[in-house]
């Protein structure tokens, strides 16, 4: 049984990052029998200079393109339908996959048919190319369960998943900045396991306009509304749902150098 790999692409990206990005998948010790592509609306020059490129070289390359731009959520959902294989591997067009990092959670997934989705830990580094942190994940079982009601428990980037425990639980959504933690809450309430391989599997660009993007009015909104959603749909108590809420609002309300503080120094390891 072979795998796919599913990334989206947008206008706003470099063609040198995505470059990259499809270098580190067509290199790797094991690497997949189909990528699917999705151009989420019209690209730039390069961008399509690039994929054009790719897809003459690697005729496994497959894309789909909406004429307009329908956002994350909804460009995911189409990629998990097209995907001809039942394990899905994401990746992001910035970012690096380390060398085996198929091969790991290939073999993970096919020891362990009872796991949904399998993620692992990222390392982070800046367009220079400087390290800066790890951000390691529980494992799996009760500690990881746990963690998924306060904080997202899967790196997005690093996941690989079977395509019918998605669909089951109803596919990715339109719900921006947060599709994927969307997702997970939904598959765990489905009672779908979930677990993470304690090494690096992807190198991601993290510079300091991430930290702008996890906060303001916008961001805090929609979390609280994904604190609702998981509250109605049972993965939170009241009081869970309250703490979760509490924590939601100090980080996302929270000045940008307080929250890069946060992350860089207390949720990365």
């Amino acid at each position: 049984m072979g795998f796919s790999v599913l990334m989206s692409v947008y206008a706003r990206e470099k063609s040198g990052y995505l470059k990259e990005a499809l270098e580190s998948i067509i290199s790797q010790t094991l690497p997949p029998d189909e990528i699917v592509l999705i151009e989420d609306g019209p690209l730039t020059v390069e961008l399509e200079g690039v994929i054009e490129d790719y897809k003459r070289k690697y005729p496994y390359l497959h894309t789909f393109r909406f004429e307009k731009n329908v956002q994350l959520g909804r460009a995911l959902a189409k990629g998990v339908e097209l995907c001809a294989n039942e394990l899905i591997a994401r990746m992001d067009t910035d970012d690096i996959a380390v060398p085996d990092r198929f091969e790991q959670q290939y073999t993970y997934m096919m020891e362990h048919s009872e796991i949904a989705v399998c993620g692992g830990w990222m390392e982070e580094f800046n367009d220079s190319g400087t390290y800066l942190k790890v951000k390691r994940m529980p494992e799996h079982g009760a500690d990881l369960y746990c963690y998924a009601k306060y904080r997202n428990p899967l790196n997005h980037m690093t996941v690989m998943f079977r395509k019918s425990a998605v669909i089951d639980a109803g596919n990715y959504c339109h719900f921006p900045y947060l599709e994927d933690y969307h997702l997970w809450s939904r598959i765990l309430v489905k009672q779908g396991q979930i677990c993470n391989v304690p090494k690096v599997l992807v190198r991601m660009r993290n510079n300091d306009n991430v930290y702008e993007r996890r906060g303001g009015i916008s961001y805090c909104g929609q979390y609280l509304r994904l604190r609702n959603l998981q509250k109605r749909i049972g993965l939170l108590n009241t009081r869970e749902w309250i703490v979760a809420s509490v924590i939601t609002l100090q980080m996302t309300l929270s000045p940008t150098f307080v929250r890069k503080f946060v992350y860089r120094k207390i949720l990365r390891k």
